[in-house]
């Protein structure tokens, strides 16, 4: 059963739509709706791609690190976003603490809102 919080695996799409790779993602929140459709976003351990400000760091030291499943430190990618049915999502690797799950929607929600980036 997915649920927000959670880092699960996803085969993320390039921008261009050609097929991505298989890399953790992670659930912000179940759409609206009839259909189990769930919003989520890219994290990626390549931390150079890290918009300051915008995305989130998860780190080794981290409290919440070793329940997330992440191998390494990863770059939650808040403006990479897809919304994708729930049977593709390929597996739970673990979940993200209550608190940072809060701090990157509300990142979310103030990039849409606001236009920060």
């Amino acid at each position: 059963m997915i649920q927000a919080g959670q880092v699960v695996v996803f085969a993320f799409p390039q921008t261009d739509q050609s097929p991505g790779k298989l890399r953790p993602a992670l659930v912000l929140r179940r759409c609206p709706g009839l259909h189990d459709d769930w919003l989520i976003c890219m994290i990626s351990s390549q931390l150079r791609h890290e918009i300051a400000g915008m995305d989130e760091v998860a780190r080794r030291p981290d409290a919440d690190f070793v329940q997330t499943g992440l191998k390494v430190d990863s770059v939650i990618r808040v403006t990479r976003l897809a919304v994708v049915a729930a049977d593709v999502l390929q597996g739970k690797l673990g979940a993200l603490s209550d608190e940072r799950l809060e701090r990157i929607r509300l990142r979310v929600a103030d990039w849409i809102a606001c236009g920060r980036a």
